[in-house]
């Protein structure tokens, strides 16, 4: 039976979305013939050809700047380039990542030769927090969910209910990791033994990271040290005396980092799924997240982690896990990344739900 061939386009080819796109288009190649569509970043890692499975056809959007989605001349010429492509590559299905492919993709694929999904990986307007930029991102959310035939397709169940205000068609599967390549990561780490509890947190120092907010829960625990694993533009937010920010630093040094604490905090203005997030429930990390879109369909309150929308609200389950830590909750966490947000079960769920699609076949 001839395989259905399936275009990924990714703009946003670096982070977390490198990861998210990279697993899936290994994960998929068994049973799809995968074409990638991609823009180098600053961010994209410098052997990225090598992460990715032989069997994925890889294809530069040379056009592609990464440059704001209203610069319109630009624009042009990637929907160009993006639609002589597609053109070329004859896809059964084509997939959307993050918001500015999802943005020039909607705009450039009109037809009926193709399904067209779309996956946000957390709404920008979302995580960049309010601002002009955020409502303008919103409204460009709103025009082109009503207007485009495409699926959104988001990692939780509460980025599906922020999909359904925008779109006329949605769906969602949980984001997993590799659990055999973290176990085998994690081989390499020298364990130590925590004498006191120790709090952190990873990524880029920026707006959506709430730097802000993490400052104000070290100051309400000042007997309790914060580490902040990387760097970005709002390290001077960081203030109080017990936050330590180590710098970027590769894998293996910040898993290292990250065994030396108990308590991991994402305190962001929302996420799709952090693959942080599910890295330190599968560590056995207890986990405090803001009650927000993404963090709150994985970290169920006080059952694996808790949710809290108060610095006074981290401070105090900071407090109750120095007294006596909440081992039940962080074993919880490991298994629910065991049974649920692993690249196993994502990977069943893609399969069904591509298959699921009425794709007519092309030469």
């Amino acid at each position: 039976m001839k395989k259905k061939r399936i275009l990924m386009v990714c703009e946003a080819f670096g982070g977390g979305v490198f990861t998210y796109v990279r697993q899936l288009c290994n994960d998929m190649c068994e049973d799809f013939d995968i074409y990638l569509a991609y823009s180098l970043r600053p961010q994209t890692p410098k052997n990225y050809k090598e992460q990715l499975d032989s069997r994925v056809k890889l294809i530069e959007v040379k056009s592609w700047s990464g440059q704001s989605v209203l610069n319109i001349s630009k624009d042009k010429k990637v929907i160009k380039e993006l639609q002589k492509i597609a053109n070329q590559v004859k896809p059964n299905i084509i997939h959307l990542h993050s918001s500015i492919a999802g943005g020039i993709g909607r705009l450039a694929f009109k037809d009926d030769n193709y399904s067209l999904i779309y996956t946000p990986h957390g709404y920008a307007h979302i995580l960049m927090g309010p601002g002009i930029k955020s409502f303008v991102y919103k409204k460009a959310e709103q025009y082109l969910g009503r207007h485009s035939k495409a699926i959104t397709l988001t990692c939780t169940e509460s980025e599906d209910e922020v999909a359904k205000t925008l779109s006329k068609h949605t769906a969602y599967i949980e984001t997993g990791i590799d659990i055999d390549e973290m176990a085998n990561t994690l081989k390499s780490v020298e364990h130590s033994k925590n004498q006191k509890i120790r709090v952190y947190t990873v990524g880029r120092i920026a707006k959506q990271k709430r730097p802000d907010l993490f400052n104000k829960i070290a100051e309400l625990v000042p007997n309790v040290e914060f580490l902040w694993i990387g760097d970005g533009e709002l390290r001077k937010e960081l203030t109080s005396p017990n936050i330590t920010i180590t710098g970027w630093k590769n894998r293996d040094e910040a898993l290292r980092l990250a065994d030396t604490a108990d308590i991991f905090i994402l305190c962001s203005y929302g996420e799709a799924i952090a693959m942080s997030l599910i890295e330190n429930m599968y560590m056995k990390k207890l986990c405090l997240v803001s009650n927000t879109m993404g963090n709150k369909s994985v970290i169920r309150n006080g059952y694996n982690g808790y949710t809290c929308n108060l610095p006074e609200e981290y401070a105090r389950q900071i407090k109750e896990a120095v007294r006596k830590f909440p081992s039940k909750l962080a074993n919880q966490a490991y298994l629910d990344v065991i049974n649920i947000y692993n690249n196993e079960v994502m990977k069943a769920k893609y399969n069904k739900f591509y298959n699921s699609l009425d794709t007519k076949e092309n030469d």
